[in-house]
Parts: C-alpha cells; structure tokens; sequence
C-alpha cells in the first residue's frame, strides 16, 4: 500500500482474489499499527552517507620538498 497508488478497499480487493478475505477497514489499522514500526527498521538499515569518511594518504613532492598529502571524502 505505501509503494503503490491503492486504496484500502482496492488492496482488500486483491487479497480477496487470492483467498484472504480481509475488511478495508482492518487493512487500514495494520497500517496505523505497523508503518512506523517498519519504517524505524528502514531507517536503521539506510543510513545517509555522511556517516562514513574515506580517508587517503599519499606522499608527493611539492617545490622539491617531499610533504603529505592528506584526504577526506565524506
């Protein structure tokens, strides 16, 4: 339901025509009852980038002086 364009009788529907016959309205309550405890889950497994660094090092000669080169990439 959260991807898709349905509407709680349209889903009811479906599960009908496959043997499940379940009231819109109790559609309604496992959503009320169930997303945010599945997107907590989402959440936890899609963490934004930024909290991982990419650190590089390398040496590299600079006016004939060798010096390091330090690089971060979040």
């Amino acid at each position: 339901y959260l991807r898709y364009a349905l509407s709680y009788r349209d889903i009811s529907e479906i599960l009908r025509e496959r043997g499940v016959n379940v009231h819109h309205s109790t559609i309604y309550r496992w959503v009320q009852e169930y997303a945010p405890i599945l997107y907590q889950i989402w959440k936890k497994k899609h963490k934004k980038a930024y909290y991982k660094w990419r650190i590089d090092e390398t040496y590299i000669k600079i006016k004939g002086k060798w010096s390091y080169l330090y690089r971060a990439i979040d």
